[in-house]
């Protein structure tokens, strides 16, 4: 129990709050309660931040109050989750300088306890920076960090104590294979991008579908890299490594995958539309035959997108003393002696189930190797994913060729279920796929987009979307994101000047 002088300090608080804004503090309600069994009320969130606007201000006996309290109320959450048919509720969240300043990752831990989460994603590598301080940033990518005199600050670090003191778990939210603009500025990484069939990057191809739709999207910071490179996979594991001296309780990979294209280009179809063209994606997939004659058919199907009779004559004449082409996985389904009429389009078919397969398998094998440095650590590894994203289409594949059924049971499956279809019945056929696809014992959190308590045009409130999921074997669900929850003081923190 808080002696009377808690009393005074409550009183002292208020008329400190005016001249605590310049900090970026709340001063204020954030928002209505409501939604979880786990949410403090709104007394006890307006005691938390008194207390800390307070202890701000130097005054040792509100801190030492203050630390009581989140030291309480961590323990309470954590006993309300183990009773809670979520055992994990999480939420995500992105970090800005101004979230440097004394007292802003207080206040954010404190909301987000407020709101009965127990885990806290944090974005630590995205749109071409990185969370470490600049001082100790061995990648090749900026620190998020730039300004004066925060070379030092280790943002992720103290997120990771804050979040703790609170008894949250705080992973680290990573980007994959989307490296962002920076990455591309670099001369020395040019041949490591994602190219498709006609030469195009996935920033050019930006360029051409914004003249033809009439519409700019090349201020979209997707700048894919071919998973094959061995550039890319060492550059991405030394940031790995760099994340995980700070200990996180996890890390979670996103953006295992190919681009969303626009219109037509959101299905590809035919070869030349699958991102396997750079030189480290084709050396790889020549290296998949298993004679001359496999890997010289390969090498003129990619290069025209199909084969001719033409070319099958070429071969048998350049290899005369091998019978079958061959190649990783080929089950042959017709005889080379048969007439050139029947083994053409065979031929074409296997080549382009060959060309997919390859395509999927780059950013399953990038997400094998991250995720193994991840658990070596005996850090738990996750990866993000859309459950639509591995779909046909007609005659041809979602662009994104993300075929999350060949991810490791072993790690977290997070699915974007974001189904848009009036109610929550979409949003649960989603998960559903995802559990009946998932290796038995994989542990499955769904990520929900939406509003606490308010049902927008698109999606039912996360409360109506998590009750429709109840019934599910699942004990893990993430909102995305916290920043939605709380837009204007989103806003100042991402805009504010240090």
């Amino acid at each position: 129990m808080m002696n009377r002088n808690y009393l005074c300090y409550r009183l002292a608080a208020i008329a400190l709050a005016t001249s605590l804004m310049h900090l970026g503090l709340p001063t204020g309600p954030l928002s209505a309660q409501g939604g979880d069994e786990c949410q403090l009320s709104t007394q006890e969130r307006a005691q938390k931040r008194e207390l800390l606007q307070a202890a701000l201000t130097g005054d040792a006996m509100a801190r030492q109050y203050y630390q009581t309290v989140i030291m309480q109320q961590a323990e309470r959450l954590n006993q309300c989750r183990r009773q809670s048919w979520l055992q994990t509720q999480a939420t995500w969240l992105r970090l800005y300088p101004c979230d440097s300043k004394p007292g802003m990752l207080d206040a954010l831990f404190d909301e987000i306890v407020n709101r009965g989460y127990n885990q806290v994603n944090i974005d630590v590598f995205s749109n071409g920076q990185v969370l470490l301080p600049a001082v100790d940033n061995p990648t090749v990518w900026p620190s998020l960090l730039q300004e004066p005199n925060t070379g030092q600050v280790d943002l992720l670090a103290q997120a990771i104590q804050k979040g703790r003191e609170r008894g949250l778990k705080v992973y680290a939210w990573l980007f994959s294979l989307n490296f962002g603009q920076t990455y591309v500025d670099r001369p020395d990484r040019h041949q490591t991008l994602a190219r498709n069939g006609e030469g195009e990057t996935t920033v050019s191809a930006a360029v051409k579908t914004s003249f033809t739709l009439g519409k700019d999207i090349t201020n979209v910071n997707e700048i894919f890299v071919d998973p094959y490179s061995p550039e890319v996979i060492s550059d991405y594991q030394q940031l790995v490594q760099a994340v995980l001296q700070r200990q996180p309780d996890g890390v979670l990979f996103d953006y295992i995958r190919y681009p969303k294209g626009l219109g037509a280009a959101s299905v590809a179809s035919k070869t030349k539309d699958l991102w396997i063209y750079g030189d480290a994606s084709l050396r790889a997939l020549y290296q998949r035959a298993q004679n001359q004659k496999g890997q010289e058919l390969i090498r003129r199907y990619m290069g025209q997108g199909f084969l001719t009779a033409q070319d099958l004559a070429a071969v048998d004449q350049l290899f005369p003393d091998e019978k079958e082409p061959l190649w990783q996985g080929r089950s042959p389904s017709i005889s080379w002696k048969a007439p050139v009429a029947e083994r053409l389009p065979a031929l074409n078919k296997e080549l382009w189930n060959l060309a997919v397969t390859h395509a999927q398998q780059g950013p399953v094998s990038f997400l094998t190797r991250a995720t193994a440095l991840v658990q070596q650590q005996g850090i738990a590894a996750g990866a993000v994913f859309f459950p639509e994203a591995n779909q046909k289409v007609g005659e041809g594949f979602d662009s994104r060729l993300q075929s999350w059924e060949q991810f490791p049971g072993s790690v977290e499956w997070h699915p974007m279920a974001y189904g848009v279809c009036g109610d929550s019945s979409c949003i649960v056929a989603q998960v559903q796929k995802v559990l009946a696809q998932a290796p038995a014992g994989t542990r499955i959190e769904p990520v929900l987009a939406g509003m606490w308590g308010q049902a927008t045009l698109e999606r039912p409130s996360l409360e109506a979307q998590m009750e429709a999921l109840r019934s599910l074997p699942i004990r893990g669900i993430s909102h995305f994101s916290f920043g939605w929850q709380e837009p204007q003081w989103e806003r100042e923190r991402k805009f504010c000047r240090l």
